[in-house]
């Protein structure tokens, strides 16, 4: 049988990035990754506004990631590494077996989820399990992830009846000009409402659907085929690049 492309990759060293804000941390990790002959640390760094830049160039196969004390800001890191570099796989360690946390990490895009307890050797087991295509997650977490993925069976399939005879008109329009990306701010704007209005239409819509956020809603909305309104809101026209934050582009008009 021939060598894929995937494995002629593979058979050179597994390019790994560490982050850490503790640098204990990161350079121990560092040094126990490359006891692996199959695996070579590209870099160890921390958190900071060049991090996501700095995983772009050194286009590491595998991220390794600790984001404790950086919850919120390391969950767009994930995001915005995956965008910018091809078939990055992030494992997380250091980690909490909380069902929330956990599949929102999941729903962040992470192919990898160590507890802290976790050995040395498991993740390095993490890291070449992961670059080869296989999700790494700890057994109690993983009939969780399939009875909530076998739950959003029921919302999903019910989805039309809840457009049609749950969601206010008013509910329906914002959920659709969410779908194109704009802020409750923006949305306000549009409509000629007050934020605080706004807010408190997407608190109800997503109450009605069943969605825990917007994105969840959002993937409701596109699993149905539904489309955003672009064309319908004035002083806006789709951009071809999109913006910044990875959603369909909008450039206001002057």
């Amino acid at each position: 049988m021939g060598t894929t492309a995937h494995e002629t990759q593979l058979s050179e060293n597994i390019k790994v990035l560490v982050v850490a804000e503790n640098r204990l941390l990161r350079e121990a990790l560092a040094r126990v990754l490359r006891k692996d002959n199959g695996i070579r640390v590209v870099s160890a760094i921390d958190f900071a506004s060049e991090t996501v830049k700095q995983i772009a160039q050194a286009k590491p196969q595998v991220l390794i990631l600790d984001p404790t004390g950086f919850e919120s800001s390391s969950a767009q890191v994930v995001v915005q590494a995956i965008r910018e570099v091809q078939s990055l796989k992030v494992v997380l360690i250091g980690m909490e077996a909380d069902d929330v946390t956990f599949l929102r990490w999941v729903r962040a895009g992470i192919a990898g989820y160590l507890l802290k307890n976790a050995s040395a050797n498991e993740v390095v087991v993490a890291v070449n399990s992961t670059a080869r295509g296989r999700a790494v997650c700890p057994p109690e977490l993983c009939l969780m992830l399939f009875n909530w993925v076998a739950r959003q069976e029921i919302p999903i399939s019910n989805l039309n009846g809840k457009l049609q005879l749950g969601l206010t008109q008013r509910e329906m329009q914002i959920l659709r000009i969410i779908s194109c990306g704009l802020s409750n701010k923006e949305i306000a704007t549009q409509l000629n409402l007050s934020e605080q209005t706004v807010k408190n239409h997407v608190h109800r819509l997503l109450r009605k659907l069943g969605a825990a956020n917007r994105q969840a809603a959002l993937e409701l909305f596109h699993l149905q085929g539904l489309t955003p309104v672009t064309a319908s809101l004035p002083g806006y026209v789709k951009s071809e690049a999109g913006n910044p934050n990875g959603q369909p582009g909008l450039n206001r008009l002057h």
